[in-house]
């Protein structure tokens, strides 16, 4: 039987932390929006900071939905589920806040993350739980880690800071598929 938690502290911190993949849910506020669902699973690139604060690393890629959700209303949920061990399920919902290049705070949050920054890094998201519930997971199926994927930092890892710019532009990361504002364009140049 599932259960709401105060915080994230011990057992549940420790689960986080152990999970090699998460995924995290945005929505618009417009009924006609559509809602973003995605894994993200570089090792390294989650934090949690205290008992209430998570915070994760948000490369550039196809889309930039997530930070637009963020910047329209802040509403922010992430899921992790034990793919291996006792069958879990743990939930953070939130409100979330993608904190930019150019952010006064940017040097002391990507410091968190160790060698885990990387070329692609156009902000942190900071999530501030709301509500810390988990569930039992018994129908999620057993899978088995093998390793990271390096596709992502290998292609990026390529590209200067200026390319990395204009292939967000050409990707119009500037605006979400409904059309609302997200990554700040021209990207603002790294801080660190």
């Amino acid at each position: 039987m599932g259960q709401t938690y105060e915080r994230i502290d011990g057992r549940l911190r420790e689960f986080i932390e152990a999970q090699p993949v998460f995924f995290h849910a945005t929505a618009p506020l417009s009924g006609d929006g559509h809602v973003n669902l995605s894994p993200k699973g570089r090792a390294g690139t989650l934090v949690v900071i205290d008992e209430q604060t998570l915070a994760y690393l948000d490369f550039g890629g196809s889309t930039a939905e997530t930070i637009a959700h963020l910047r329209e209303n802040g509403r922010i949920t992430l899921m992790w589920c034990a793919f291996s061990g006792p069958p879990k399920i743990v939930r953070v919902h939130g409100e979330g806040e993608a904190v930019f290049r150019d952010d006064p705070r940017w040097g002391e949050l990507v410091g968190l993350f160790g060698d885990a920054d990387g070329p692609a890094l156009r902000a942190v998201i900071l999530v501030r739980a709301t509500r810390v519930s988990d569930s039992c997971g018994y129908a999620v199926p057993f899978m088995d880690y093998q390793e990271e994927r390096t596709l992502h930092a290998d292609y990026f890892a390529r590209k200067t800071d200026g390319e990395f710019a204009a292939y967000c532009e050409k990707k119009d990361m500037g605006h979400s598929i409904d059309g609302l504002p997200s990554l700040p364009l021209p990207l603002p140049p790294r801080s660190v």
